[in-house]
């Protein structure tokens, strides 16, 4: 049995899992990775994906891509910002005609959590909508509390039950405290529809997932495109999923370093724009027998810079114009979401009766902020884009990657 496995070296407890009891392996029935850890050997009715695709796959740096002025942060990707861990679990099994309820999958999760203890170390956040034919949970209260409290989980369409579910199962665990002398749960869970490609109907991404997602959830380099919440979506025409990307901003208040991850499944191919050049056009979209999923996008900005709730509210609104410079004008169909936070202040549980006071910068300092976290969201999902490899779906249903060799001459052409 061909065993598919990523940071091999972090894996070896996994990998004694798979010699001691195969037959494990084969009843699980799917592909399970998280984010810095490992893959499980496919069953029978499962593709094995061979290894490392992501990794042989540039980034938009490494291509000479440049998005914007600001500099990125050492590792280019949300987890710049200290704290901040992403976990992530993939289901990918059985190939052919879509038996609904029973497979393809082609789906999985992806979690953020902003710091630790997140439940009592709150952090000041807010979201916006752009277009609202989607779901993220939980946005209304984090509005009208101005926090953060929770991790923020994303999941195919059909899935967000569950995944809510399994939040409240990995708070509670957590804090026993929950439901009892402190505060109810309200997870922050979003969506994207994955079903042009994956069996949505069977609800294949279980309460195990998420808390797995989260429990494995790590610093460090973030895995993108064919994973987790990502392994079924398709942005412009091409096979995308999960992308990051950070900057550093340079204010007269120091040096903020924003970061942005997004679950990308948004935008038509005769508009794709990078980098300002029209590679939609020049890379048109042949004829295929199946219709995509219209789109949607979930964006996560996170920060150290020292913002209030209020100023982050215009931080996440303005995570459109990022994807206004790709091209996309905002379809019917496309939910399009963006919760940012900032790690600067905590904001205790227990805080009745006391006075809270935090530093805050001016909101005549925020333009480097605005464009620096517009830019992490423009080049994350650039790297949705650049690091997801093609995939064949339910029916047989084929989502191809953009062509990198080809990008190189198309960008050579406009003289990037």
């Amino acid at each position: 049995m061909p065993v598919t496995l990523s940071a091999f070296g972090r894996c070896l407890p996994a990998l004694a899992l798979l010699i001691l009891a195969p037959s494990l392996a084969l009843a699980a029935g799917e592909t399970a990775g998280r984010a810095g850890s490992c893959s499980s050997a496919p069953g029978k009715d499962e593709i094995a994906r061979t290894p490392g695709e992501a990794e042989r796959r540039p980034r938009a740096r490494e291509l000479g891509i440049t998005i914007g002025r600001h500099q990125s942060g050492p590792l280019d990707a949300i987890t710049d910002v200290a704290g901040v861990r992403v976990g992530q679990v993939t289901r990918f099994f059985g190939e052919g005609k879509l038996r609904p309820g029973h497979g393809p999958a082609r789906t999985g999760v992806t979690a953020v959590i902003p710091r630790d203890d997140v439940w009592h170390r709150k952090c000041p956040a807010a979201a916006a909508v752009a277009n609202g034919c989607g779901e993220v949970t939980g946005i209304a209260w984090v509005n009208e509390s101005g926090w953060l409290e929770v991790p923020i989980v994303v999941t195919n369409s059909h899935s967000v039950g569950r995944a809510f579910d399994a939040v409240i199962t990995w708070m509670m665990r957590g804090n026993p405290k929950i439901g009892v002398d402190e505060d109810v749960v309200d997870p922050v869970v979003g969506e994207c529809d994955d079903s042009a490609f994956n069996d949505i109907r069977g609800r294949h991404v279980r309460e195990q997932d998420v808390v797995a997602a989260l429990d494995g959830a790590s610093g460090g380099p973030v895995e993108e495109g064919v994973v987790g919440a990502g392994t079924g979506m398709e942005s412009f025409g091409f096979k995308a999923g999960v992308g990051t990307a950070s900057r550093v901003a340079h204010t007269k208040t120091g040096d903020w370093t924003m970061g942005a991850l997004v679950v990308a499944n948004f935008g038509d191919r005769a508009d794709l724009t990078i980098a300002g050049v029209p590679v939609g056009r020049e890379m048109p979209l042949k004829e295929r027998g199946f219709k995509g999923s219209e789109g949607s996008i979930i964006i996560v900005v996170a920060m150290d810079a020292p913002l209030d709730s209020r100023q982050l509210g215009r931080v996440a609104r303005r995570a459109p114009f990022a994807l206004a410079r790709m091209g996309t004008p905002g379809h019917h169909g496309s939910g399009d979401f963006c919760v940012a936070f900032s790690t600067a202040h905590v904001v205790p549980e227990a805080a009745e009766g006391k006075k809270l006071t935090f530093r805050l910068m001016s909101d005549l300092d925020l333009d480097e902020i605005f464009q620096a976290s517009e830019e992490a969201v423009e080049e994350a999902v650039v790297n949705s884009l650049l690091k997801a490899h093609s995939i064949a779906g339910r029916d047989g249903n084929k989502s191809e990657a953009i062509d990198i060799a080809q990008l190189k001459r198309v960008l050579a052409k406009y003289g990037r």
